[in-house]
């Protein structure tokens, strides 16, 4: 996102930056929403000056001693300046408190390993012990393979996180962009208590083409998109970038007027 005119990756049209950051890096020829690190991510959706980040030092090890893995986080850790696929931290949206974690795909395609569902587990953890509501920008390729069957464990971890979040009636609100696949998907992603997808992101379990090879079947149109997903009720609303805040605002306004919301 630094270049002066980046191109758009589905049709290939420059965009001067300035114009490219007014329109929410959403493409004006063809409407793509190019992705977006998680600091860009923080600066749209939290108050001006409100996020403050917490757990930013922890870093993933390599249990497994997974061959080039350790360059691989090296590398990520180089170019992303974060030490991990996520980013968390407490802000204000629209004047209301929350916790936030937003997933960068720049560091190995925001992938979870034990580090990100430990960040995602405190987070909410965080939620919990200070009453607050959490939000949740997620874009992942899934579980984090070269950590095994630690990574698979996050899953595990974070949805009994999110179970206590719900018991203790603070809600979590969980916006899908593209993509949100893997493991990611089948935990934490899909238990929010609003369910919110960015238009047209790819939003499943497995991608589409091993689908299609498993059953030996050809998928529906628009199969795994968030429009198809809504249509199914499998999401509660599909969003357009430039009005995300705008809705998480009113969801935690919502949230804040019911009796039992704060402590």
């Amino acid at each position: 996102m630094s270049k002066l005119f980046p191109k758009c990756p589905k049709c290939n049209t420059s965009h001067f930056i300035s114009f490219l950051k007014h329109a929410h890096y959403v493409c004006s020829k063809c409407g793509y929403l190019l992705r977006l690190d998680a600091a860009i991510r923080v600066k749209m959706i939290c108050d001006k000056r409100s996020f403050t980040q917490f757990d930013e030092n922890i870093r993933s090890l390599d249990p497994l001693e997974f061959p080039k893995y350790r360059d691989k986080l090296d590398k990520s850790i180089k170019e992303t300046k974060l030490n991990e696929a996520v980013l968390t931290g407490t802000c204000r949206i629209k004047g209301f408190p929350s916790t936030i974690g937003v997933m960068d795909p720049r560091f190995i395609m925001g992938s979870m390993g034990s580090v990100v569902g430990e960040k995602i587990t405190r987070l909410l953890e965080y939620s919990l012990g200070n009453f607050l509501p959490s939000v949740i920008i997620i874009l992942s390729g899934g579980a984090r393979m070269q950590e095994g069957i630690l990574s698979l464990m996050q899953m595990a971890k974070t949805s009994a996180a999110v179970k206590r979040l719900n018991d203790n009636h603070l809600p979590l609100f969980t916006v899908l962009t593209d993509p949100t696949t893997g493991g990611v998907t089948a935990s934490y992603a899909m238990l929010g208590n609003v369910i919110i997808a960015e238009p047209n992101a790819l939003i499943g379990f497995a991608g589409p083409r091993v689908i299609e090879q498993t059953i030996g079947q050809k998928l529906p149109q628009g199969f795994q998109r968030a429009e198809f997903l809504l249509e199914h009720g499998m999401l509660d609303m599909v969003v357009q970038r430039k009005q995300l805040r705008s809705v998480l605002g009113t969801l935690l306004k919502i949230h804040s007027q019911r009796p039992y919301s704060y402590h």
